[in-house]
């Protein structure tokens, strides 16, 4: 199964406009954002688990990080509410449930195999440092090998600088509206751009915060 699995091409998604897709485990669905393969797979996606739903002990070769977005999820080792940011590394395993349900954003082997870090980060009471303009706001979330990603709050009316990405761009809006010469992205909005892309964001009144990623399109 090959769904956006091009990485030299800019995708646009708005999830909420997105079919949710039942997954092997009874009670938990995903919408697919990309993905390279079947049940084994490079994928990146939002999942959805059912009050009460479990998933089945399994390993991740290739790694696994998940944003959690609402709700709470849980595996042998903890419970993990909004905003938590997880990164298991590749080769380790668990066997995750929600008692009450949640909704995560879950990005799958894409982890370097020498990525070991286990991260369980409450993204909720961690600190924020000054972006590069006024009105920038930046939580660092994890970094290796030239990818870095974070969260960035963007307050109302805050104007960025042209730039590009080398090893391109991954965002995924986590509230307000987020903008750009090329479009309007409300919050679930998920933008994948290719390497050396180049764009001027921005904010309106709303402001906006996001998930960004960078370095990792190649």
């Amino acid at each position: 199964m090959n769904i956006h699995s091009d990485l030299s091409e800019r995708i646009v998604l708005h999830t909420d406009r997105l079919e949710w897709h039942a997954s092997p485990i009874q009670g938990v669905e995903r919408q697919m954002l990309d993905r390279v393969g079947d049940e084994v797979a490079r994928a990146t996606s939002v999942v959805r688990y059912a009050p009460n739903a479990e998933f089945t002990l399994h390993t991740h070769d290739g790694g696994e990080e998940i944003l959690v977005l609402d709700g709470c999820f849980s595996d042998e080792r903890g419970n993990y509410p909004a905003g938590m940011y997880l990164r298991n590394p590749p080769g380790s395993q668990h066997a995750p449930f929600s008692t009450d349900g949640c909704t995560l954003f879950v990005k799958l082997r894409q982890f370097s195999q020498a990525d070991s870090q286990v991260l369980r980060l409450d993204t909720k009471a961690s600190d924020w440092y000054p972006g590069l303009v006024p009105g920038l706001s930046v939580m660092p979330l994890h970094e290796h090998d030239g990818v870095s990603t974070a969260l960035v709050r963007w307050a109302p009316n805050t104007v960025f600088n042209p730039h590009f990405h080398p090893g391109g761009e991954e965002i995924y809006v986590l509230d307000g509206v987020f903008h750009d010469e090329f479009g309007v992205y409300p919050k679930g909005s998920w933008i994948r751009s290719p390497r050396y892309s180049k764009h001027a964001p921005f904010t309106k009144e709303e402001g906006a915060l996001i998930y960004v990623k960078v370095g990792h399109l190649t």
